[in-house]
């Protein structure tokens, strides 16, 4: 079976994202998959999943939106700028970059403005 493209592994990671399955979503890293955030490197699902679960719950509130503003896949690696309104925070400018080898996501770097509603 011919892995998924990039491209395909995104969408699927972004349509896990919008339904809110976590499960889904961790689906798509390696088990050694490393998440770099602004607080630091994340390695493998176990120490990922809390950070989406955080994510989601924060989502599932009433009126959160989240809009992609730009998407581009070359090849292994795939980028997203989107913006998003929660209850608690504004994500002002937020981008995500992919690294995604035989179908899965390998490598992940994660940035945002986040402006914290009082």
């Amino acid at each position: 079976m011919t892995p998924l493209s990039t491209s395909d592994v995104l969408d699927r990671h972004l349509n896990s994202f919008a339904k809110r399955d976590v499960a889904g979503i961790l689906a798509d890293y390696s088990p050694n998959a490393v998440l770099f955030t602004p607080t630091g490197p994340l390695t493998g699902r176990a120490a990922i999943k809390p950070l989406f679960q955080a994510l989601i719950s924060e989502f599932a509130k009433p009126g959160s939106s989240f809009t992609v503003q730009q998407r581009s896949v070359e090849g292994d690696h795939g980028y997203i700028l989107w913006t998003a309104d929660t209850a608690d925070n504004s994500y002002e400018f937020a981008t995500d970059t992919f690294v995604v080898r035989n179908g899965k996501i390998v490598a992940q770097s994660f940035a945002a403005k986040i402006k914290p509603k009082c």
